[in-house]
């Protein structure tokens, strides 16, 4: 709760609009937290994500991925009882929309100031020109902005260069801005990636961002600088099903099928999947030193343990691991036991058909 309160206050203190990204934690329960602190509007990144959270009574939500032509049907739906938001990056999505849709939908598009994902460039001008114009000219488009998200980020631990990318994202944004106000005074700048909108602390320039992994954390924030240890909100407990004493190593229920396989590179050249833990009542300890995960299969995880540590343990103990990249972990893991015991859901585990209206 309380990385959700920062993240609330900051946005207030900056005036701009926190539009939380949902598919970090893709739970209901979960969305009530925020609720609580005030927030209307979310992120999702698919239109089942997005029927979930509407069923849920969220009525104001993006999806922040481009828009699928194949999932129309079902983008008309979500948008007869929705303030539906899309994205598009091309002009064959935009004349399949204005073709096919049935109610308004707001329309932003994305542009890509630096991560080479997708995107328009954004000096593209004359690509964004004809677009803008497209858009313009259908009743059921109602032109929103321009949306960015700078994933590069996560590549930094340095806050001098987040910080630099994202006064080169804002700055072109604002060109942007500048160039269609015009024509459109209510346009929206969003932006949103969580090193960003956790580490810079006057946030300038946008009027919406859309940060999502800051709900728990994990370690890959946690190195970038995002978070600290303490700030992680999430952890698995796996079982530990075998020891090897000849070469220190413990084997955990707990493979890439459970963490995925990211990986955080240390300076010596090894690999961690994983910080061990010690669980506790209430929650569990700071990562231990002398153990780690260091390496997974689809169902194993093999971890590597100082001699006193690797007698700590026993076949049959639970092993509390804190994530490399949570939103992953919370995906494959489909659910969630709180440090009081409550169980909460997430969407991956609910059959499809609980999630049509």
């Amino acid at each position: 709760m309380q990385n959700i309160r920062r993240m609330v206050e900051k946005a207030k203190r900056n005036r701009v609009r926190l539009r939380p990204h949902f598919k970090t934690h893709q739970s209901a329960q979960v969305g009530e937290w925020f609720r609580a602190h005030g927030v209307e509007a979310i992120t999702v990144s698919s239109v089942r994500m997005a029927r979930y959270f509407a069923n849920h009574g969220w009525d104001d939500i993006m999806i922040a991925f481009p828009a699928n032509i194949l999932e129309l049907e079902s983008i008309n739906e979500l948008a007869a009882r929705i303030k539906l938001h899309l994205v598009a990056v091309n002009q064959e999505t935009v004349a399949a929309l204005a073709k096919h849709l049935q109610h308004p939908v707001q329309l932003s598009l994305k542009i890509d100031t630096g991560y080479r994902r997708t995107g328009i460039m954004a000096t593209n001008y004359a690509e964004v020109d004809a677009l803008v114009q497209q858009i313009r000219e259908q009743d059921k488009l109602q032109f929103a902005g321009f949306v960015v998200h700078d994933g590069h980020t996560y590549k930094q631990t340095d806050t001098d260069a987040i910080q630099t990318i994202f006064n080169t994202s804002v700055y072109q944004l604002r060109l942007l801005r500048e160039r269609y106000k015009s024509k459109f005074p209510d346009l929206q700048l969003s932006i949103g990636d969580t090193p960003s909108c956790s580490i810079i602390k006057t946030i300038h320039g946008v009027d919406e961002i859309r940060p999502g992994n800051f709900v728990f954390y994990d370690l890959t924030q946690q190195r970038i600088g995002s978070c600290s240890f303490d700030d992680i909100a999430v952890c698995m407990a796996c079982p530990v099903v075998a020891k090897h004493p000849d070469r220190g190593e413990l084997i955990l229920y707990g493979g890439s099928v459970h963490f995925s396989k990211d990986v955080i590179l240390q300076e010596d050249a090894s690999s961690v999947y994983g910080r061990v833990v010690e669980l506790t009542e209430n929650g569990w300890s700071g990562p231990l030193e002398g153990i780690e995960v260091v390496s997974l299969s689809q169902e194993h995880g093999v971890v590597k343990a100082s001699p006193e540590l690797f007698d700590k343990y026993k076949i049959g103990d639970l092993m509390g691991v804190l994530p490399v990249h949570s939103c992953l972990t919370a995906n494959l893991m489909q659910g969630y036991l709180t440090t009081a015991g409550e169980q909460l859901e997430h969407l991956t585990g609910l059959p499809q058909r609980e999630l049509v209206s």
